[in-house]
């Protein structure tokens, strides 16, 4: 599979791919011609960069995650308590946005009113 296809596939950009191969993030082979070749494999590990980069998962912690899984199943605590920490901090996070909506809401609420009693 060609680097256009993959970013098809994972929802990443071709020069985004890039980067993520020369700092380290992944692993692609290259063929005869020198040309990518992305294994379904990669094509998955590129999936799950995209989604830990969408939750906002800083760079440093991805590099950390992708350390570990190239080390092997012997780190598989490890990524798996990485994970369950960028997931509680998922969870503060959506606890301040849905506190932060009341908030804009509450003031919009606010605003009608005020144009109301203005007209």
């Amino acid at each position: 599979m060609k680097i256009s296809e993959a970013s098809g596939e994972c929802g990443l950009s071709p020069d985004t791919i890039r980067f993520y191969e020369k700092s380290g993030l992944v692993q692609i082979a290259r063929g005869a011609d020198g040309l990518r070749r992305f294994s379904p494999e990669n094509v998955e590990w590129l999936t799950l960069l995209y989604w830990l980069r969408q939750t906002g998962m800083p760079m440093k912690v991805m590099h950390r995650f992708a350390s570990l899984y190239q080390q092997g199943a012997e780190t598989i605590g490890d990524r798996t308590a990485l994970l369950l920490q960028h997931a509680e901090h998922l969870r503060t996070r959506r606890q301040e946005l849905d506190c932060c909506e009341l908030v804009l809401a509450h003031k919009v609420s606010t605003y009608e009113a005020l144009e109301r009693s203005i007209a």
